[in-house]
């Protein structure tokens, strides 16, 4: 039997749009349908995006098809969802921590790249530039930033603010640091679920007495998981920087990074990209560059993905060494190491205000049922 497009829509009269009120006709739902002989291809497009919907849609119009039209077609139906630009579900306003004006995530896809290492070092910058800084070590398994900040034994102290206990973060090189190393035995494993580590970092966020912080800097852990999501859903976060090596197993994990605070349920502003460990110049020769883990790739991958490349860092043996004894490399005065850290640091400031004189404010994710996760956007 050779079917006729006309019987085809006046068939799709009787369906209506899963969540809308009109027919599949009167809506514009239908973009096309096509027939060849007994053959008949339906090209739709919905605003709901649930899989029941699409289903449901694709079921309805077989079966409509099968009965008005002609019960042996043979039908293809090609559900498109065109979900709607701005998903209020997805958004609440950001619950902001009381006196911090901007709050930087510095993150990596792989682990090893030296984040920590250049979080630490972007902080006691910031500081001798005269702002405010706080470091909050959200690595929960692995934290390192009491070490790299010669502050390992210390503890937080409890300070009572306006009738409430608050902790109060431990200080040194005038960067005010939190970090569950605190809390835990050097030889003591972290082995906390999810929701388990989520609620320790909302405790060192909001039950903390930061005081007025021009920067909080985060040292996330590696990867793009948990703990990520949890702290968008807490925080409203200005932006994010994220460190790489030029090798390219770390700028593939890179990129997923960055991916990752670009994804539209997340929506976090990329600052840029700081190359790591770019080359190697041993002291007797000064004026040789060994580009050991490969040339110049975490720059190719900013230009790549249209984000700002902050700058690069040498693979140097003082940098490691200031880290292990607790006294940043950045505080090494009239040094190369200095220079380099300050012109990130510069890099990375004028990142933020112009992200701010560009962007409206960050809000905190709603994590509804799946949003944030990757697999849901394919």
């Amino acid at each position: 039997m050779k079917l006729d497009k006309k019987d085809i829509l006046k068939a799709l009269e009787n369906i209506t749009v899963p969540g809308e009120g009109q027919n599949m006709i009167e809506s514009g739902a239908v973009k096309n349908v096509i027939t060849f002989g007994d053959e008949v291809i339906v090209d739709i497009t919905i605003k709901n995006p649930s899989l029941q919907a699409k289903k449901r849609t694709e079921v309805d119009i077989l079966k409509i098809i099968h009965e008005k039209v002609y019960e042996k077609a043979k039908i293809t139906v090609n559900v498109k969802v065109e979900a709607p630009e701005n998903p209020k579900v997805n958004v609440i306003k950001g619950k902001p921590v009381p006196g911090i004006q901007n709050i930087v995530a510095i993150a990596s896809g792989k682990g090893g790249v030296g984040k920590s290492t250049v979080t630490a070092n972007l902080a006691v910058t910031l500081a001798k530039m005269g702002f405010k800084v706080g470091v909050l070590d959200a690595d929960i398994y692995g934290p390192s930033i009491p070490i790299m900040f010669d502050v390992a034994a210390k503890k937080p102290l409890a300070v009572n603010i306006e009738g409430k206990s608050k902790m109060k973060p431990v200080e040194n090189y005038g960067v005010k640091v939190l970090s569950i190393g605190f809390f835990t035995q050097p030889d003591q494993a972290v082995v906390w679920r999810g929701p388990m580590a989520a609620k320790a970092l909302n405790q060192m966020i909001f039950d903390a007495h930061w005081g007025e912080l021009d920067f909080l800097l985060l040292d996330l852990p590696p990867g793009t998981g948990d703990i990520h999501l949890s702290l968008m859903q807490s925080l409203p976060i200005t932006g994010a920087v994220v460190v790489s090596t030029p090798q390219n197993v770390a700028l593939a994990d890179a990129k997923k990074g960055v991916a990752m605070f670009q994804q539209e349920s997340i929506n976090v502003p990329v600052l840029g990209i700081i190359e790591n460990m770019a080359y190697f110049t041993p002291a007797e020769l000064p004026d040789n560059k060994y580009f050991i883990f490969g040339k110049e790739g975490a720059k190719h991958l900013a230009e790549d993905l249209n984000v700002p490349f902050l700058g690069e860092l040498p693979l140097v043996q003082s940098i490691r060494e200031a880290g292990d004894i607790g006294r940043p490399a950045a505080l090494q005065t009239g040094t190369p190491l200095e220079q380099a850290f300050e012109k990130i640091t510069q890099n990375v400031v004028q990142e933020v205000v112009k992200r701010n004189d560009d962007l409206p404010p960050t809000e905190a994710i709603k994590i509804t049922t799946m949003a944030g996760c990757a697999a849901v956007k394919k």
